[in-house]
């Protein structure tokens, strides 16, 4: 019988055949995604999407439950806790007792809210006081209804309105190497303070303004009473109140440069703020002028400026179906993240190369890439000194289609995705103490466990 026939081994030379095939068929396949994700030559896309697809129907039970598990959270608000978690994974830090002169600093302890350390009242603006006594009584309301007990910490809190140090606070830089000297510094953001209330005339607390917001919005939808109202509708001028003086000392002149800029165009309905016709103020004398928050989003342009550092009013234009138009925002809030900038250039059709082109200055790149393209953006970035604003009103303007796409992402990220919900909120605050917990040390002597806050709520000073 003659030898039974083996199959003959692979040649090396087809082996090398078939991974070339594979390899190649590999890269086609990366190329192909690449160039259909691919942004503008000049215009990249910053490094991360707010918003992923989630199953969650976003009820109005759902958004105004104040129990919802961690899991619970996560599903309904994807991507809500990114600045915790990119805070978190910058690794443990220490704190150190501050004493009564330093920033409020409280333990949570079986479930329970105690104050450690704070300012006597005395030493406090009544604003400050106000902030400080909004935001305890949300962490406190986040502790209360937690389905399930949050973790014992001890915790600083800084309700001012510039950040320092490391503390739960309302804003960090967008620029990451401001304050990268210090390497035990953290900014836990947190939910401001109007989220519980802002005791301002013509502001109130976000809940408040989003019912006003909502039932604004919903007069530019056509209806059976009013079959033509649209977006088109709206005041096409670019409005914004404020001080004159009110600025950062990166950007030291951005109120008077607005001011400037827009002095007598038709276009523009900027004037300096003033609540009252007697005020004490004199670089605010004259008519009173303010606009309640929600009335606003009548304008389908809102210019935003920030000040000392963030400008609380953001969080509340954010919820407009209206173009905010702003220099590169230098401060991010806790829902910050949530913006898709284009610049006004790649509106303009203008690069960096173009000599009538601009390029945003280092610590604004640092913080926000290069932008988006007009189809996804939903905030528009213009240069530091307002100089092609009034180019960016014009041209928004003549493309009503992409100015209306802009402010409806807005709108649809932050209120239809319920970012800033009384559920939301809640979820956002367990979630910083519990991200703040996981990397926080302690180092000298602490009290055994502080003023109950129910006690300290109702007190004048510390220990009264």
């Amino acid at each position: 019988m003659g030898e039974s026939k083996r199959k003959p081994k692979p040649r090396p030379r087809r082996c090398l055949r078939q991974l070339t095939f594979v390899v190649g068929v590999v890269l086609v396949v990366y190329c192909l995604l690449f160039v259909y994700n691919a942004p503008d030559a000049n215009y990249g896309t910053t490094s991360w999407s707010p918003l992923r697809k989630t199953s969650t129907k976003l009820t109005p039970e759902l958004l105004n439950n104040l129990s919802l598990g961690e899991d619970e959270c996560k599903a309904a608000f994807p991507g809500l806790t990114k600045e915790i978690d990119d805070t978190v994974s910058k690794g443990p830090f220490t704190i150190k007792p501050s004493g009564d002169l330093g920033p409020l600093q409280g333990r949570i302890k079986d479930g329970q809210l105690y104050i450690l350390h704070a300012q006597r009242r005395n030493d406090l603006s009544q604003d400050m006081l106000n902030a400080r006594t909004a935001s305890l009584h949300q962490l406190y309301r986040a502790i209360l209804t937690s389905p399930s007990p949050l973790p014992d910490t001890i915790f600083t809190l800084n309700t001012g309105d510039a950040p320092f140090g490391t503390a739960l606070q309302y804003s960090r830089a967008a620029d990451p190497l401001i304050g990268s000297k210090d390497p035990n510094a953290r900014s836990f953001l947190i939910p401001h303070f109007s989220f519980w209330s802002w005791p301002l005339p013509f502001v109130g607390s976000i809940s408040s303004s989003s019912a006003q917001i909502n039932a604004l919005e919903s007069s530019y939808l056509p209806n059976a009473s009013h079959p033509n109202a649209s977006w088109h509708n709206k005041i096409s001028r670019a409005v914004w109140r404020g001080t004159a003086w009110y600025n950062s000392v990166h950007s030291p002149r951005l109120r008077q440069n607005l001011l400037q800029v827009t002095k007598e165009k038709p276009w523009a309905d900027v004037q300096v703020l003033n609540w009252t016709i007697s005020s004490s103020d004199t670089k605010q004398k004259g008519a009173v002028n303010a606009i309640p928050i929600s009335e606003f989003c009548r304008y389908k342009y809102i210019i935003h400026t920030e000040g000392v550092a963030y400008s609380g009013r953001f969080s509340f234009t954010q919820m407009c179906k209206s173009v905010v138009i702003t220099p590169p925002i230098l401060w991010m809030m806790h829902t910050t993240h949530l913006v898709k900038p284009v610049y006004s250039g790649y509106l303009l059709g203008r690069d960096k190369r173009d000599k009538k082109g601009w390029e945003p200055a280092k610590r604004a790149m640092r913080g926000w890439a290069l932008g988006y393209k007009k189809e996804e953006a939903n905030m528009v970035f213009v240069e530091g000194d307002w100089s092609d604003l009034e180019e960016t009103v014009e041209w928004l303007e003549k493309h009503p289609d992409v100015a209306e796409g802009i402010a409806r992402r807005q709108r649809e990220v932050v209120v239809g995705g319920g970012y800033h919900s009384p559920a939301a909120e809640a979820c956002y605050w367990r979630a910083a103490i519990r991200g703040w917990a996981s990397v926080m040390r302690t180092e000298g002597e602490w009290e055994e466990l502080g003023v109950p806050f129910e006690a300290f709520s109702l007190s004048l000073d510390m220990g009264q």
